[in-house]
């Protein structure tokens, strides 16, 4: 195959994983917590030779995690939290610490917040957060301070990648950093509210039709270039 025929195909790899991407956000537009992906294209270039062109190979491999704020919708739930602005909620799994935005807790049979999985939820000391059975009322205040009938009991810990670009998603909803983790102040939390998924189902879908037409396009050049060069190869066969 001729260098033209690896540039098309390059390019349709990644239009490959962007697709699945996406289809991925669409499948997740209803998930609490999720965060849209997307893919990044780079090009490469390079000089073939004095008298010949340079050669453009289009690469599509790097996941990018959109991070931007999702609708929050009331639910009443005295465990259910939703960040306003940035940062995550840090909760423990048995690979280790984790980030998320899925703010939907429930006490386990020792009284620990957890997530729907199992994993507990983390204050801002990285301690697991311990509600009283026996308590009545269970109140957060902005700041993430949890109190039982009136007194403190704990602070949600919010915390954000130090260094964003080592920011991996193991699942929908969660995210791991090789960077390490740092506390965030300023942003606000509210008790009784779920954020949604920030993705928009009809922009999706519309990035969608956008791909598989320029999918369609470099399969159809692939095509076009295979006759010419079956072409060439009969004119000069006779």
């Amino acid at each position: 195959m001729d260098s033209t025929g690896y540039t098309a195909i390059t390019r349709m790899s990644g239009l490959n994983r962007e697709m699945t991407a996406i289809a991925n956000n669409i499948a997740n537009s209803s998930t609490t917590g999720f965060r849209k992906e997307g893919l990044i294209f780079s090009e490469h270039v390079a000089q073939l030779g004095r008298n010949e062109a340079s050669l453009s190979m289009a690469e599509g491999d790097v996941r990018h995690t959109n991070t931007s704020q999702g609708p929050l919708t009331p639910t009443g739930g005295a465990f259910d939290f939703a960040i306003e602005g940035v940062g995550f909620f840090l909760i423990e799994t048995p690979d280790g610490e984790a980030l998320t935005r899925a703010g939907a807790f429930t006490p386990n049979e020792a009284g620990e917040l957890t997530t729907h999985d199992g994993y507990r939820l983390l204050d801002n000391g990285g301690a697991p957060i311990f509600v009283p059975p026996d308590a009545k009322n269970v109140s957060a205040a902005s700041d993430g301070t949890l109190s039982a009938d009136g007194t403190p009991i704990a602070q949600i810990g919010l915390y954000v990648p130090t260094d964003p670009s080592s920011f991996d998603r193991t699942n929908g909803v969660r995210f791991t950093t090789q960077g390490g983790i740092e506390p965030i102040e300023g942003a606000v939390i509210l008790q009784g509210f779920v954020e949604n998924s920030n993705v928009n189902a009809v922009t999706e879908v519309t990035r969608m039709i956008e791909v598989q037409h320029a999918y369609s396009l470099s399969q159809t050049f692939i095509e076009k270039e295979d006759e010419r060069i079956r072409s060439v190869l009969s004119t000069l066969g006779r």
